[in-house]
Order: structure tokens, then C-alpha cells, then sequence
């Protein structure tokens, strides 16, 4: 995910990550953890939000993390689903389909998108009500 980050964010991309866990639950990270956890993974966002009380994410929908939006130049969410066809940690992720690296270049290329939302995996956003 790091790498598509940085290829993204490259292309003028804005991308966002929203940690919508809840403060009661042990996988919560307070912006220092949140910065500390930036460094160490590499992670080539654009800037980390604190949804801790879920608005962003209950506002979005969000399921699992990750749980990926694609949202264009007007504010229009035209994706939202899966980063790629890949469930399994298995293999390499850089031959799963990328949905997420498929909807920004057809946007960015002014086409339509043929998928516009899949079945997101991952763990549970675990929001605290």
C-alpha cells in the first residue's frame, strides 16, 4: 500500500488515512502512536486523521481497514470497496488487480469506471457505539 501511496500521491493525489478505531479498543493509536507508526511503515500518505469518535467512518461507510474511497475533484465518492482483488496476505500484492490504482488513472484519464465498488476485507473497524 506504501508504494501505491507514494505513486499516487506523486500524481497530485490527495490521500487520506482515517483511523476511525475507537480509544477503548487496544489497536486505537493516538496521533503520537499514529506518527511513530507513519515513520516505521514508511507510510507515504497525504495526512492521517484521527476519527476516533467514527464520524468520518460511519459517515463513509466504512467496514474494515483497510476500506478503501476514491473520491474525485468535485467531492463525488466514484469508488469505494476493496484496494484490490487479493483477500489473501498470500503472494504478491503487486500482481492483484488494484481497483484503487485502476479508479484514480481512468479519472485522471477522464474515462468512466467500470467498477465502482466492491467487497472490501480486512479486519472490523471497531467504532466505539
Amino acid at each position: 500500500m506504501q508504494e501505491l501511496q507514494r505513486d499516487l500521491t506523486a500524481k497530485g493525489v490527495v490521500w487520506l488515512l482515517v483511523n476511525s478505531v475507537s480509544p477503548k479498543y487496544p489497536s486505537h493509536r493516538n496521533p503520537e502512536a499514529g506518527s511513530k507508526e507513519w515513520t516505521s511503515q514508511k507510510i507515504n500518505a497525504t495526512a492521517w486523521l484521527d476519527d476516533s469518535s467514527g464520524k468520518i467512518g460511519k459517515a463513509y461507510g466504512m467496514r474494515t481497514t483497510p476500506d478503501m474511497f476514491v473520491i474525485d475533484q468535485s467531492g463525488v465518492l466514484v469508488y469505494a470497496g476493496a484496494i484490490d482483488d487479493r483477500p489473501s496476505p498470500e503472494g504478491d500484492p503487486r500482481t492483484a488487480h488494484n481497483y484503487v490504482r485502476d479508479a484514480v488513472q481512468k479519472l485522471q484519464a477522464g474515462q468512466h469506471l467500470a467498477v465502482s465498488q466492491t467487497k472490501p476485507y480486512g479486519c472490523g473497524v471497531k467504532y466505539g457505539s
